[in-house]
């Protein structure tokens, strides 16, 4: 099996001397040195003290995640932990922000039992996130920094995966070249489009991207959730969806525990959301098909081909048939 869902690093063009000197420039002798955090696929981390608090810095290409995390960071409740955006702003061509630090082990880094124990703590937290009110925004889908989000529906929002991004270009031309085809994905979508019916009309806020170190816990408890750039609205269940997608790249984490976890969260809250397995398809069909995208495009073939299995498995069953899925048919 590939490896988790890690995203590449940050392409080198970065120069070393810029996170130094950016802070010279902002905070002079109020913040002590950088030091490098971890990287992702759009932006590098680094740990500094600020008027002696603990403070991010990020750098990267693309501004915009930096304005949704300090969007969210305004709105989000006590139950929702976002670190609070302290500044930001572009320097030297490359967008920056710095945000106030929080404590924890990254959730792709606990064992089985920890994240076992931690899980009714992030589904709470799921919905808080849920719970954000959105006045004053539009639309499905992935939204700007201006709370718009560019779809009239979810299943607009959705099947909007056929088309290549700014962001992830080439995918299609990509698989094509490497004889895998566009086969998976036309199947994909063709039962993706089939199970949009049973699909709400819901828009809450919907982070999109648990894993990759975006979640840390500490004692049990989720104590930040980061990263907001892939934030979508739509139906708040593709989370789950998204972490029953990846549970199983990860070796030492059981798929009972999070299925145990989803069933008993939902009969807490009140109910088992209506028309659950015919909605965690569709969206376990979605994410498969984004991973296939995001992963030929980044040339990594060994996680193509368990996407494509996924997107097939997935299209060839029935509405709701599915072993990813928690409970009973």
């Amino acid at each position: 099996m590939p490896t988790p869902p890690l995203p590449q690093s940050l392409p080198q063009s970065l120069p070393p001397s810029l996170a130094p000197r950016l802070v010279r420039t902002l905070y002079g002798d109020r913040a002590t040195e950088p030091r490098p955090l971890a990287s992702g696929a759009w932006s590098q981390a680094y740990a500094l003290r600020l008027d002696g608090a603990e403070v991010v810095l990020r750098i990267g290409a693309h501004g915009e995640d930096f304005a949704k995390d300090e969007a969210v960071a305004r709105l989000a409740g006590p139950g929702l932990p976002v670190p609070p955006v302290l500044a930001r702003g572009e320097a030297e061509g490359w967008a920056y922000a710095v945000s106030g630090r929080v404590r924890g082990t990254a959730l792709d880094d606990l064992s089985g039992d920890a994240v076992a124990r931690t899980l009714p703590s992030l589904l709470r937290a799921l919905d808080a996130a849920a719970r954000v009110e959105l006045a004053g925004t539009s639309g499905y889908g992935i939204w700007a920094p201006d709370g718009r989000a560019p779809h009239a529906s979810w299943p607009e929002a959705l099947l909007a995966i056929a088309d290549e991004t700014p962001r992830v270009p080439g995918w299609r031309a990509a698989l094509v070249d490497s004889g895998f085809g566009l086969g998976p994905v036309e199947a994909g979508l063709s039962a993706l489009a089939a199970l949009t019916p049973y699909l709400p009309d819901e828009r809450r806020l919907i982070h999109g991207d648990l894993l990759s170190r975006n979640v840390l816990a500490a004692e049990d408890a989720i104590t930040g959730v980061l990263d907001w750039g892939n934030a979508l609205y739509g139906d708040p269940l593709y989370d789950a969806a998204w972490l029953l997608h990846w549970w199983p790249w990860y070796p030492g984490w059981r798929p009972g525990d999070l299925h145990g976890a989803l069933l008993a969260h939902w009969h807490g809250v009140g109910a088992t959301p209506v028309r659950l397995r015919e909605r965690l398809h569709a969206y376990l069909l979605h994410i498969a098909l984004v991973a296939l995208a995001y992963c030929a495009y980044r040339g990594r073939w060994d996680e193509v081909r368990a996407h494509v299995g996924a997107v097939q498995s997935l299209a060839a069953a029935g509405p709701g048939e599915s072993a990813l899925i928690p409970g009973p048919p």
